[in-house]
């Protein structure tokens, strides 16, 4: 692994070949020639923190600072700890920040579960490692919403829609990518003869 500039969010996604092109089923349906896999990131906490430090001071700056992170499993593991992480460095003399994951139950909704609980009027900042359609972070901001908490930002590493997602609250992300992606009938990779791997981990479906 090659000295990276900790400062730089790119540098540190190719110094462990986190993106990777070739023919890819993403977590939402979709095909596409490229797949970032931020897991190989967040497995160096000394890089994970790196970023998660950058989301930090991005949200300081644009004043919201939560009382809570919570994001959806399995993606948000360990990012949900490092952004609660960072937000305590900035304010060490205040509450401690929580991080939560949300789990998928038999119904396949999500569920803060564990016999953890949000109170109202809590302030929540929801996490994902990347977005492409938003679906799953979408999905914790309503379970929020419907815990009586109160979702004030979402926060992402990657951004795959070229800021094309609406949260209905403030969208903060720390690479955007314009990239294409298709539907599995229009997928010109598919059409080629080529079959489509999904290298994530998470197996719930769309």
């Amino acid at each position: 692994m090659n000295t990276v500039k900790t400062a730089d969010p790119e540098s540190i996604l190719k110094s462990v070949q986190a993106w990777r092109n070739g023919h890819f089923l993403l977590t939402s349906g979709l095909h596409s020639t490229d797949y970032i896999q931020c897991q190989r990131v967040l497995q160096y906490p000394r890089y994970g923190l790196a970023l998660a430090d950058l989301m930090a001071k991005q949200l300081q700056e644009a004043d919201l600072i939560p009382d809570t992170v919570a994001g959806p499993a399995l993606g948000a593991i360990h990012w949900e700890v490092m952004m609660a992480t960072a937000l305590d460095k900035l304010n060490p003399d205040k509450e401690p920040v929580r991080a939560l994951f949300a789990e998928r139950d038999d119904q396949n909704n999500f569920a803060i579960r564990r016999g953890l609980e949000i109170a109202p009027g809590e302030k929540v900042l929801v996490v994902e490692d990347v977005c492409t359609t938003g679906g799953s972070a979408r999905k914790v901001v309503e379970l929020i919403k419907s815990l009586g908490g109160t979702p004030i930002a979402v926060a992402s590493i990657i951004d795959r829609s070229g800021s094309t997602i609406d949260f209905g609250i403030p969208f903060l992300k720390l690479i955007t990518l314009n990239l294409i992606n298709y539907q599995e009938s229009e997928c010109p990779m598919c059409k080629a003869g080529t079959k489509a791997e999904k290298p994530g981990s998470s197996k719930k479906p769309n």
